[in-house]
């Protein structure tokens, strides 16, 4: 089965930067893409990244260009989600996801959600 775990969230001062991982397991990687999401208090779940996996290719949501990167360890079979800059606006919980539909940012599009990582911003 395919299994999703991020990490790397947590609490940090407006201005800061994290960074998230999401470690794979349980299916072969290349060619899918995987996404990032945030979903803040209150608000939907929205799409922020994507990459395709033992590839180049990436794509982001307008809101976060600039100050968010996503990238990959094929060795490791992780992507990260490089996130400087922090604002009081990033506070949510982290999650990737793995594309199964055709929608590049689109949570609709995605599964094999992982539990979520935290990110909190003071």
């Amino acid at each position: 089965d395919v299994q999703l775990v991020e990490s790397g969230g947590g609490s940090v001062q407006a201005g800061g930067s994290l960074r998230l991982s999401c470690q794979a397991s349980g299916y072969t990687r290349n060619w899918r893409y995987m996404g990032w999401f945030r979903q803040a208090p209150g608000k939907e779940r929205e799409g922020l990244a994507a990459i395709l996996t033992g590839a180049t290719s990436t794509v982001y949501a307008d809101s976060v260009k600039g100050r968010f990167t996503i990238s990959q360890d094929n060795a490791k079979n992780k992507v990260y989600l490089q996130i400087n800059d922090l604002k009081t606006e990033d506070i949510g919980m982290y999650s990737c996801a793995l594309r199964l539909g055709t929608c590049l940012l689109s949570p609709a599009s995605f599964g094999y959600w992982g539990q979520g990582t935290q990110v909190t911003v003071s």
